[in-house]
């Protein structure tokens, strides 16, 4: 088989994307959708003392779409998500900082730890929100030395919830998941689909 990259059939939509990622705006497309207009979000994400992670994934998702609402004219409904990893209680944040990334790899390393993402969906002309959340259960095999340093190398980590990309060579250290793929990639498809279907947008 060859190496092309899929192409979609995509409809854009009359909602902006509350996300830089170029993630989930590929995972959109991936359903055929594309956003009318991207606006990239600057709140402050640091959890709050002994918040959970699922309480704290719900608080930054809502405060991303409030925070696009007021930057956006043209578009009646704000899509937004946030995703994180958390080991128990832990809130795995991205970060920029090897030795941080290798802290989250190693606590991740041979055990099992979840993906939360909740997925906001604002109307601007009611200022009424719609939202799911949904976990995943990833299951990381035990790394080696070299393999953590071959990954931390690479730097694929950055910027990612939990410091890995499963669309990436991370892949090849998880041995199961139980739930959405794409959750861990960074937007729930089919929750999201539900929340625009919800709202007439797609069929």
């Amino acid at each position: 088989m060859g190496n092309a990259v899929p192409t979609y059939n995509v409809t854009k939509l009359p909602i902006v994307l509350a996300s830089a990622s170029p993630r989930r705006l590929q995972l959109l497309e991936q359903i055929g959708i594309a956003p009318q207009t991207i606006i990239a979000t600057d709140i402050d994400e640091t959890p709050l003392k002994q918040e959970l992670p699922r309480v704290y994934v719900q608080r930054l998702a809502n405060a991303k779409a409030m925070a696009a609402q007021s930057n956006s004219k043209d578009s009646q409904f704000i899509l937004a998500a946030d995703t994180i990893a958390a080991a128990g209680r832990r809130i795995l944040n991205k970060t920029s900082e090897r030795h941080i990334a290798k802290k989250h790899l190693s606590l991740l390393s041979g055990r099992r730890h979840r993906v939360y993402t909740s997925v906001v969906l604002l109307n601007t002309l009611t200022g009424k929100t719609s939202s799911r959340q949904v976990c995943t259960m990833v299951q990381f095999s035990r790394l080696t030395e070299k393999q953590l340093e071959h990954y931390l190398d690479n730097e694929e980590w950055k910027d990612k919830a939990g410091s890995y990309a499963i669309q990436g060579i991370a892949a090849s250290f998880i041995q199961a998941i139980s739930g959405s793929h794409s959750n861990v990639v960074g937007l729930p498809l089919f929750e999201t689909a539900q929340l625009l279907r919800g709202h007439g947008l797609i069929l």
